[in-house]
């Protein structure tokens, strides 16, 4: 089984002849053929598999989506092809990933969206991310002496549980931008929920990865260990609970989620989630709104890099990276060279310093976020860069406020899972979507067959350090900092490239890798998201083992950086637009790109 295509990229001799399938992210997901599970697509699904097994992009004319299973997919791309916009495609793949990657993304959780308009020109952002119960303190994630919990106990459980708020984004973004019914959109995930799917590979081994955890709650295990057996790879898994749940939303929009026996069973299950109950209300479900927020943009290399501004710190964090980097030619040096990796991990240390800082959600705490991406500000962070030799230690820098304000540095857990869906339609219009429920599983609690976030746990355990307050400290009402970075790059006023990916706050990290690849070294789509991946957040570098990054272990250690070789488990998904459309989904990972 051909699952990965790494390291195809044509402009550096070194990074470009290594194209492996002997490297899974996970264990056991080469148990099964990929033809055993996904042979049942249509010839276009099947052509875009092997596309990426080849490493190369798909190509299309008039409209492409790139997401994390090809049954979403081809969900997406049937919207597409009957004329709907990129909002239905969303709506549809989503629906459907709910189902069948239900430990990244669904109902149940969040996501950020990023759009671009075709007809104005303009770019919108939604922020759909979860919130914090009106009844949540200070001290939820601590114990009785004040010190944080350890970090799985307080994710599996209730306590951990914020607001979803996918269902009322797919509703908003239907509301602004949608063309197709509604209620159809929901079709081939409740076709496929009460038909059954083939469980994949990847879910299979995450199951079994996660096999006690999975076990805690009843609902769960009895979805997940079914006879009490986990799940095996080729299973035929049907999920009726959610069909219903989805022809609910169908028939009274995102409301009935929000409202009802839906709403009364979430906050049944997140207070009486045994020793570990959470503080949501019913109440929490019903004020819940849907934020449009403006885009946050950093020039480079001639284009606005945009994306999602606070609460997430990923567009303001891939921004000071990339602005940071402006003034210096990684063009000429390749993706292969110790130098240009020095320069973009130390640029990487200094933006994760400013995130811990000063980023969280700016409805509660003041925000630096323009003099975070001022050009004379990443300027003058960029001169820290100068030199031959990793920086020795970093440090916050100073951004300009509109008042001052004092916060100590964050310690929040950020764990990989969450998924990303990106989509261009026939007219022009761009969708950048990063939807998530946390930590894979989120709090392994499930109701009407989706499983439950917790988000919660983005926020600092602490509430200061010191005596300083940390900005993203819990608090009622406000939505946990996040490191997802939906993101369309701009040149020209019109879209150039669509990208984002899942990964925890290593996203920033491979988000602005992959603009890297593409704008600098020419990478393709494919190339973009599937090259080596080499990631510096707080002074480690990760190499992603079995690559060829791993050949620059020893220069990096030789310019004072500790170097970790470690799986990472990206899930890219690009489109880049030029004289058509180029698609690229990550081989790490089970998507495709259809285009048409």
């Amino acid at each position: 089984m051909r699952l990965f295509a790494l390291m195809l990229l044509a402009a550096s001799p070194a990074f470009a002849q290594q194209a492996t399938d002997a490297v899974a992210p996970e264990r056991g997901l080469k148990a099964v053929p990929e033809t055993a599970v996904f042979g049942g697509l249509p010839k276009a699904a099947r052509a875009a598999l092997g596309a990426k097994a080849d490493g190369t992009p798909v190509r299309a004319q008039d409209w492409m989506i790139a997401v994390a299973n090809p049954l979403a997919a081809e969900a997406g791309a049937k919207v597409l092809r009957a004329g709907g916009s990129a909002a239905d495609a969303m709506i549809a793949a989503q629906a459907v990933l709910g189902l069948v990657e239900p430990q990244s993304s669904g109902l149940g959780g969040g996501a950020f969206l990023v759009w671009y308009d075709a007809a104005s020109g303009g770019l919108t952002t939604l922020d759909g991310r979860e919130t914090a119960p009106l009844d949540a303190t200070p001290r939820l994630f601590q114990d009785e002496a004040g010190e944080p919990l350890a970090f799985f106990d307080a994710v599996v459980g209730g306590r951990s549980v914020g607001t979803p708020g996918t269902p009322a984004l797919m509703q908003a973004a239907h509301d602004r931008w949608g063309k197709a019914d509604w209620a159809g959109l929901f079709d081939p995930a409740i076709r496929l929920a009460t038909d059954g799917f083939k469980v994949s590979p990847r879910l299979a081994a995450l199951v079994a990865d996660d096999s006690a955890r999975l076990q805690r709650f009843d609902d769960t295990a009895a979805y997940f260990h079914p006879g009490g057996v986990p799940l095996a790879a080729g299973d035929t898994l049907a999920n009726a609970a959610y069909a219903r749940t989805l022809r609910t939303i169908a028939q009274g929009g995102a409301q009935a989620f929000y409202t009802g026996d839906i709403a009364a069973d979430i906050v049944a299950t997140v207070r009486g989630a045994g020793d570990a109950p959470g503080v949501l209300s019913q109440a929490d479900l019903a004020l819940y709104k849907v934020i449009e927020r403006p885009a946050v943009c950093a020039p480079y290399r001639a284009h606005e890099v945009c994306g999602m501004g606070p609460p997430s710190s990923g567009a303001l964090s891939v921004g000071q990276i990339l602005g940071m980097l402006d003034s210096y030619d990684l063009a000429a040096l390749g993706p292969d060279s110790p130098e240009a990796w020095r320069l973009i991990g130390d640029a990487s240390r200094l933006a994760f310093a400013d995130r811990g800082r000063y980023m969280a959600d700016s409805d509660f705490v003041p925000m630096p976020t323009e003099g975070l991406v001022a050009p004379d500000y990443l300027a003058a962070r960029a001169e820290l860069l100068a030199g031959d030799d990793a920086l020795p230690e970093v440090a916050p820098g100073d951004p300009a406020w509109d008042h001052a304000q004092l916060w100590a540095d964050d310690d929040s857990i950020e764990f990989p899972s969450t998924s990303h869906i990106s989509i261009v339609d026939a007219a022009g219009n761009a969708l950048s979507m990063t939807t998530t429920i946390e930590n894979g599983f989120g709090s392994r609690l499930m109701t009407h067959g989706f499983l439950l976030n917790n988000e919660l746990t983005d926020f600092s355990f602490r509430s200061h350090a010191d005596g300083v307050p940390i900005a993203n400290r819990v608090e009622p009402g406000k939505r946990p900092r996040s490191s997802m970075a939906p993101t369309i790059v701009m040149r020209d006023g019109a879209p150039v490239m669509v990208v984002g990916s899942p990964g925890g706050s290593r996203i920033i990290g491979y988000v602005a890798q992959a603009v890297i690849a593409h704008l600098d070294w020419g990478m393709d789509a494919q190339q973009a998201v599937a090259m080596p991946h080499l990631v510096n957040r707080f002074g480690t570098f990760d190499l992603e083992q079995d690559t060829q990054a791993v050949a620059l272990d020893g220069a990096l250690r030789k310019m004072g950086f500790q170097t970790s070789v470690r799986a990472l488990n990206s899930g890219l998904h690009a489109i880049v637009l030029g004289e058509g459309l180029l698609g690229g989904a990550d081989p790490r990972r089970e998507g495709i790109a259809l285009g048409d």
